[in-house]
Formats: C-alpha cells, structure tokens, sequence
C-alpha cells in the first residue's frame, strides 16, 4: 500500500514542477510586454503628431549617414571661416596713446630733450610733464589722459592716434620756427596704453602689453611663456567686445592658414583651456565606460567606441549607438546603426564635440531580463531550475 502511495506521488510532484514552472513563465511572458519599465535610457523616435505640450518637445534622432557626415564637415569649416574672419588682419603699426612715455632728443639743444636731463629720484613727483617709474627711472615725456604731450617751444599737441614718424614730422615743422634745421628721434619709451590678457593653461598668465611688434596670438602666448602640457591647442577662446572666438590652432595649420595673421587689439582677453574641459562620455553597453579625452580638439565615433572596448557582445545592441550633443540653442540626438554595412567608416568620419555623451543602447534580451530581475529577484533562476531535468 505504501509502495502505491510513493509511486503517486512522484508523477504528483512533476505536475507540480511543471504547473510551477508553467505559472512563472507565464508570469514573465507578462511583464516581457512591459518594455516601458525596462531600466536604463529609453530613446524613441518622435510620431508625426506629437500631442504633449509645446513647451516639452521631444528630440528629433537624426541618423548617421554619409551625407550627415559630409554636412558636419562642411558646417564645421565655415564655422572656423565666420568665427575667425574678424580677426585675420594685417599688422599695424603702433600708435601714440594716452599713458605712453615718449623719448624725445632735440640734437644739439640738450636743454629740450627730457632725456638728456638727471632723472629724477626715485619716488618724485612727475614735474612739467616728465614721467617718473620705479621700472624705468629714465626721464620722457608722458601722454596725458586727453591725448596731449606738452614739449618746449613746441606747445600742445594732440599725439593721441599718431605714429612716431607722425609726431617727428609734426614736431620739426614746430621748432623750425625757433630753431635752424632741427634734428629729432622720436620713440616710445614705455608702453603703457594697449595691453592685453592671457590666461588660463599658460606657464605665466597675466597682463602682456602691446609695442611696436604686432601682437598676434602666437607672440602672446609666447610672451606667456608657452603654453602647459595640459593645455588643449584646439580650445583657445579670445575674447573681444562681448564675443567669444574659439580658435582651433591644429585644424588652422592643417587647412593652410597662419596663426600668426590672428591680430589681438587692446583689451583682447585670451583663454587656453584645459584638456579636461574637452572630454567625450561614453556609456551604456560598452566594455569599459569612461570619460575619454581629445586629441587635439579631435576625435571620432569610431575611436571613441575603440577606446572603450568596443560594444558588448552579449548585452548591447549595436543597431541603437546614440551620441547625445547639447547646444546652446537645443539637443540633438544622432544614432547610428553598427550593423549596416560600412557603418564603420562612416563612424570613422562622424567627428564628435566636447562634452558629447555616447550611449550603447541594450538589447530587448538584455532589459526584459533586467526589468524581471528587478520586479521579482530570483524569479528567472527559479524558472529555469524548475525546468531543468533531474533537479
């Protein structure tokens, strides 16, 4: 009798098994359909009639094309060609402005020339226009803050805007009233009207003023003593009047144009950024996320994805690579589908910007998987457990 009862109750326990494994799957297929729920980012492309409010649009996903990346090339170049034509300018030469000390000598008349007298002790008042300096204790002739230089026998003249050829011309028709024939030089002593300012990755930031060699960009930088390991040649801002120039110096080599023929003007504020204010982030399902940094203002979708192990084989989804840019104005959505054929080249010429987030999206597997996770801990083992023969 109890051999009978052992014998019943093995089928009894299958049936068990099965109606178990039956319900649990059953369970599962159920939540399968809840693909809203599935962890991680979501993208879904826009409908033709999007009905949410206007002040929430959703973000239109462009696709990576060869035409796309063409059209990023060409906008790309004349960005650089607008954002720069405002400071190719050739070189101009210096001109007389109020706080700038002249050197003035009237040869044969020692008397007229500042230079020519004892310089006064360090500390003294400035008397009858003579500058006085701690950094340069050698009399001249300064500019007053209206633009006019007080000269013997000469009177006012107003210098501001003159070059020094200007003022030596203007200065011998002067004292040839008084004197016979008069031989002047002329020239700045110190230059204390135009200057500008450089700051950020450089060895010596500070003030640097302008004389008479044109200041371009590249003798700035130099003045500054160089730029620092850190600092990213592809993000120089200078800063003019309330604008922003971004300068790229590698892609201004590549493309033939002289960085030296950049001409900074007084007040001109510029900046060397850091590498680190230049990295791209890659995430989702890639081997090994990370914040990856530029070379030289440049890097590609296809570096990037190398860069970070490549996608992963058993979790992501090539067909949904994402690269999310934030603009000033709006963000834009670009994806690209890594199993079309050539798609890697034209990843290899999708050029991306700082700051671009990088997303592998997963597959529908792999988020069905970790949304019933999620739900129910320990629901998928059990499943399979209840199926496998033998246990």
């Amino acid at each position: 009798m109890q051999s009978q009862d052992r014998e019943g109750a093995a089928p009894r326990c299958k049936r068990t098994l099965s109606t178990n494994a039956v319900v649990v799957f059953a369970c599962l297929l159920q939540f399968a359909g809840c693909t809203s729920m599935a962890p991680g980012i979501q993208f879904a492309r826009a409908p033709a009639a999007d009905t949410r409010a206007a002040d929430h649009p959703r973000t239109e996903i462009r696709t990576i094309t060869p035409d796309l990346v063409r059209k990023e090339r060409d906008l790309r170049d004349q960005q650089v060609a607008e954002d720069i034509g405002a400071l190719l300018q050739p070189a101009q030469v210096y001109r007389i402005e109020a706080g700038d000390v002249l050197h003035i000598v009237v040869w044969d008349h020692p008397e007229l020339s500042a230079s020519m007298l004892p310089a006064p002790p360090l500390g003294a008042a400035a008397v009858a226009g003579v500058a006085v300096s701690p950094l340069q204790p050698q009399s001249g002739f300064e500019v007053d803050q209206q633009g006019m230089l007080d000269f013997p026998y000469a009177g006012k003249l107003k210098v501001a805007g003159l070059t020094p050829s200007d003022l030596h011309q203007q200065l011998t028709g002067r004292l040839a009233r008084y004197l016979r024939n008069p031989k002047l030089s002329v020239r700045v002593l110190a230059y204390r009207s135009k200057r500008v300012y450089v700051d950020g990755e450089v060895k010596q930031p500070g003030v640097q003023a302008i004389n008479d060699l044109p200041m371009t960009l590249t003798e700035a930088i130099n003045r500054a003593g160089g730029m620092n390991p850190t600092a990213d040649q592809s993000r120089i801002i200078i800063h003019r009047d309330g604008k922003s120039y971004p300068i790229n110096l590698p892609q201004l080599v590549q493309r033939g144009v002289n960085p030296a023929s950049i001409m900074l003007t007084s007040g001109d504020v510029v900046r060397v950024l850091s590498r680190d204010e230049s990295k791209i982030f890659i995430s989702g399902e890639v081997t090994s996320p990370r914040a990856l940094p530029m070379r030289n203002g440049r890097l590609t979708l296809n570096e990037a994805l190398g860069e970070a192990g490549g996608i992963n084989p058993v979790t992501g989804d090539a067909r949904q690579v994402y690269v999310i840019r934030r603009s000033s104005a709006e963000s834009m959505v670009y994806q690209l589908d890594a199993n079309a054929p050539g798609a890697l080249a034209v990843a290899e010429g999708f050029e991306l910007n700082p700051k671009d987030v990088v997303y592998v999206a997963a597959t529908p597997l792999t988020n069905w998987n970790r949304t019933i996770s999620a739900m129910i801990p320990g629901a998928l083992p059990t499943a399979v457990i209840a199926t496998t023969p033998g246990r």
